[in-house]
């Protein structure tokens, strides 16, 4: 069980790689995260933007355009509401002081973040597949990271979170629907799909009464006038959309072919991160391998033959492959 303890086990931990590894930022490669590496194109964007997008505080009409934008992307049902927020990990800090603390069961392993806001807020966490005693909440990573697992419709009942930050490549298998319940909300990221982790953008789904009160968690002006902007923009690009799926694809299927010429097994992932056993070498060991050549990678310390291999650039496919073989 976890009760108190904060883990601070994340991707993207690239000063640790250089610490310990040396180098500079622009000599890596970082694959421990699940970002798309080939982000959705707002350079001319920016340049078209007034120029007090910046310099005024957001304005509420920026915020409406982009709620109407989310709502068709997601094809929210009627009556349920939206929330923008800076950034999925916003909301999943405030999540667990939206009802007194009890017992909350989060099947892992999975996103850490989650098991750590709850256990911050006085929550008992329950990591088992079945919650071993009744629970006030739920939360399910859907697709998981890191195994890439689609989880059922849950029933209702207490508190149910759904995190769909991965979904967005695959918005068919979304439980968005399950909405129209008063304690089932779902959480979307946009750093991850559309590559632009940096501009600090997620979005809430639920009924009224549970964005209100994050709404006033989160306080007033919660995400910048140039996220509304630019995240309005990505999201209304079907035609985007649609070629990045395609290309991340045929992007996974390199990875899992490089991957399994080194000896690597595929044990689950998404078309934005793969999962690969490493048995009988210990994970630590390719992780390393891979780090003298720049590339940092992803483990887990609950096993020791994981290896997380988020999709390189353009760039970084020949040196990937060298390091690998």
């Amino acid at each position: 069980m976890i009760t108190g303890a904060r883990p601070l086990d994340h991707g993207g931990n690239l000063d640790a790689a250089i610490a310990h590894h040396g180098g500079t930022r622009g000599d890596w490669i970082d694959l421990s995260t699940g970002i798309n590496p080939v982000p959705y194109p707002i350079a001319r964007l920016l340049t078209d933007l007034p120029a007090a997008t910046w310099q005024a505080l957001p304005d509420r009409h920026l915020t409406r355009a982009l709620i109407a934008s989310a709502r068709r992307r997601w094809d929210v049902p009627r009556g349920v509401e939206i929330l923008p927020v800076p950034g999925a990990s916003a909301a999943i800090a405030q999540i667990p002081r939206l009802t007194p603390a009890g017992r909350v069961h989060i099947p892992g392993p999975t996103y850490n973040e989650h098991a750590a806001s709850f256990a911050a807020a006085g929550w008992t966490v329950d990591a088992e597949t079945t919650p071993t005693a009744p629970v006030q909440a739920q939360v399910l990573v859907h697709p998981n990271n890191p195994d890439g697992r689609f989880h059922p419709a849950p029933a209702a009942g207490p508190l149910t979170v759904i995190d769909e930050s991965f979904g967005d490549i695959a918005p068919t298998r979304s439980h968005v629907a399950l909405t129209t319940r008063p304690d089932t909300l779902i959480l979307k990221s946009f750093g991850k799909f559309w590559g632009l982790a940096g501009l600090r953008l997620g979005f809430v789904i639920a009924q009224g009464a549970v964005t209100e009160r994050l709404a006033a968690m989160l306080g007033p002006w919660p995400v910048s006038g140039p996220a509304l902007v630019l995240g309005r923009a990505a999201l209304e690009d079907d035609g985007w959309a649609t070629c990045a799926r395609d290309s991340l694809l045929a992007d996974t299927a390199r990875l899992d072919g490089l991957a399994d010429a080194a000896g690597l097994r595929l044990a689950g992932g998404t078309p934005l991160f793969r999962l690969y056993e490493t048995a009988p070498r210990p994970a630590l060991e390719v992780q390393a391998r891979l780090a003298r050549h720049r590339i940092w990678s992803r483990v887990f310390p609950y096993n020791r033959h994981w290896l997380r291999l988020g999709l390189p650039p353009a760039h970084g496919w020949a040196r990937l492959e060298a390091a690998l073989t």
